[in-house]
């Protein structure tokens, strides 16, 4: 039996994903909440190292309001819906940082080693709008790579991260070669989704 032994996603954690974005273009009752709790975390996540956690809140909600009256623009065959939400909150983002007249500013050395990648940060500089890009296409991967099934995540993490090759990965894992490259490519398909739905 593999290392890995059995997927922990489920048949029915795919539908869900696919039942939430076919309920939120609906305007089903439920479908703002369930989006937000399933990506409200990647949104404020983005706004607040983005901006700081002073602002963070009031934009993250911003985002949702825009996205549930634009809900018809939303096409979940062009992406998933946490790349949608993803590109809605890059470009609230950027509003606020003209909206305010703050330019973004370098923050000194000595000063930046001290501030956690992760702290609250409040009142921090906002990002440059590069940054920002780079920082969303960072978030929604790192979310898109923890939504794979546990296999599929450890088959491309051993692939990109450690460069083994397809033999070398079926090896290590005890899989067959077919079911290391199904498995890869699948999960491949379901990041590009993910990063494309943001674009």
């Amino acid at each position: 039996m593999s290392r890995f032994g059995r997927q922990a996603v489920t048949v029915s954690d795919v539908y869900a994903v696919e039942d939430l974005e076919a309920s939120f273009v609906s305007g089903e009752a439920d479908a703002l909440r369930r989006a937000y709790d399933a990506h409200g975390a990647l949104v404020y996540t983005l706004c607040r190292r983005s901006l700081g956690a002073d602002v963070a809140g009031d934009i993250s909600q911003e985002v949702f309001a825009s996205a549930w009256f634009a809900r018809g623009q939303y096409d979940p065959s062009r992406g998933t819906l946490a790349g949608w939400l993803v590109g809605i909150t890059r470009n609230k983002i950027l509003d606020h940082i003209r909206a305010s007249g703050r330019r973004p500013q370098l923050v000194q050395p000595n000063l930046s080693s001290q501030i956690p990648p992760n702290s609250s940060s409040v009142g921090a500089t906002p990002l440059a709008p590069t940054e920002v890009e780079h920082l969303a296409d960072r978030l929604l991967l790192v979310d898109a790579m923890a939504q794979l099934p546990t296999r599929s995540k450890k088959l491309i993490e051993l692939a990109f991260f450690e460069d083994l090759t397809h033999p070398e990965i079926a090896e290590r894992c005890d899989l067959p070669i077919g079911t290391v490259k199904s498995d890869i490519r699948r999960g491949l398909a379901r990041l590009r989704r993910q990063l494309e739905g943001a674009a």
